[in-house]
């Protein structure tokens, strides 16, 4: 066992209030939390003694949109929006990755995310077995995103994944999914409800990112497009949207009653101009919802820190109003809210049974002083600075800067950039 001790804990089992407990973990799991009596501390034999400090015990952040692998592209091609910067940039480079690409680019990412305090993503991309070796050899936690596009065969495509990547390792699950409405013919769409409903699965995808992709589905088909997939049966067992931006009140009623999560983007959304979701409309009208950073390419950072803070103030700067999006709601969406998003309900909370991953928040740093209020303090003044330790299924992955993730960092970084000179000459 590794027991966590002389410290505070954020469970955010329930609220965001911090207690003076320990927590023990035994293999992938959490098997303590509370104060221990004398007998159980005579009886615990522990691998691991970890002194706090002071220092905050919480659940891993969980980074709910993203491309991992596309770190290759970041600050490639800035500064166009999004359709040129897709079409014109994004789109013709992805054409020439490989799968040792996906895979070196990949690990660059999985370091990115255990700096900040990240203990799994839910990632849309290719090259999935590659993709699948650089996180399990890392360690790390990933849920795989559908991600076909084009014509009506690829749903056999996504089916055979599905099948295939669920169960492959403790570490990964796959989830059906599609990149988005603009990118798929009409009879994939349908052929996707009918998987939804085939295997009582949730379907996740892109959704009403720009205000273009919104008017151009309703020209296409009379609807927006939530209100295109409901009609189809993709979201007959819940699911995910990225990006939400441009919602109408039926989408956000769509979503309530399907319990499909919003899970926005601000970051990206900000730097490529597609706009300020209704987060606040969202949460008055009961939608769930999830946070991620989008990928490294349109963001360009993996950064829940960055996000959580974009995520309240452009709320309060959309109401006019500095009491909307508390902060404490904030963290539970980055934590809770993302897990549950991707399925991970064992790794939402702190709690005895669930998965073991932790992050430790440094609050001996000087903005985290004074400790008037914790989790605001994370939120509004927090950054990777204050990682000090990520945990993934009881595994420390990273520690005080350094990583153990069976790569050296170095290494990963050579690698990268000698995969992408090849590349660009292709």
């Amino acid at each position: 066992m590794i027991r966590f001790k002389n410290g505070r804990v954020l469970t955010l089992d329930g609220g965001c209030e911090v207690s003076r407990q320990e927590v023990w973990t035994e293999g992938d799991k959490i098997a303590f939390v509370g104060v221990p009596s004398d007998e159980q501390l005579r009886e615990a034999v522990f691998e691991r003694e970890i002194d706090l400090e002071g220092n905050l015990l919480m659940p891993a952040f969980k980074n709910a949109h993203t491309h991992s692998a596309m770190t290759f592209l970041r600050s490639y091609a800035d500064d166009l929006p999004l359709q040129d910067w897709l079409f014109t940039q994004v789109f013709p480079m992805e054409a020439k990755l490989t799968g040792e690409d996906v895979y070196w680019f990949s690990k660059l990412a999985v370091l990115e995310y255990l700096t900040s305090g990240v203990s799994a993503s839910f990632d849309m991309y290719f090259e999935l077995d590659d993709y699948v070796k650089a996180n399990t050899e890392c360690g790390f936690r990933t849920v795989l995103c559908g991600a076909v596009s084009g014509e009506r065969a690829n749903a056999k495509v996504l089916e055979e994944r599905y099948l295939k990547y669920n169960g492959i390792h403790p570490l990964i699950s796959f989830r059906l999914g599609f990149h988005a409405e603009y990118t798929a013919e009409y009879g994939l769409l349908e052929d996707i409800g009918e998987l939804a409903k085939k295997y009582k699965a949730p379907v996740s995808t892109h959704n009403s990112e720009t205000a273009k992709e919104v008017a151009e589905c309703i020209e296409k088909y009379g609807k927006t497009p939530t209100a295109l997939f409901d009609s189809l049966g993709i979201y007959d067992y819940g699911g995910a949207g990225f990006h939400c931006v441009h919602f109408t009140p039926e989408d956000m009623d769509i979503f309530r009653e399907r319990g499909v999560y919003a899970v926005t983007n601000p970051g990206s959304n900000s730097k490529l101009a597609s706009g300020i979701a209704p987060i606040t409309d969202m949460l008055a009208k009961g939608v769930k919802l999830g946070l991620g950073t989008d990928g490294p390419a349109s963001n360009n950072a993996l950064d829940m820190f960055r996000e959580m803070y974009l995520l309240t103030v452009l709320q309060k700067l959309r109401n006019s109003d500095a009491a909307a999006m508390p902060a404490d709601e904030v963290l539970k969406i980055a934590c809770c809210g993302s897990a549950l998003a991707m399925g991970l309900d064992d790794c939402d909370c702190i709690a005895e049974g669930k998965q073991a991953d932790l992050t430790v928040i440094d609050l001996n740093r000087p903005g985290m002083q004074p400790l008037n209020n914790i989790p605001k303090n994370i939120v509004y003044s927090g950054s990777k600075e204050n990682v000090k330790l990520t945990m993934v299924a009881g595994r420390i992955l990273y520690e005080d800067g350094k990583f153990f993730v069976g790569e050296d960092a170095a290494r990963i970084y050579a690698r990268v950039t000698e995969n992408f000179e090849a590349l660009k000459k292709r």
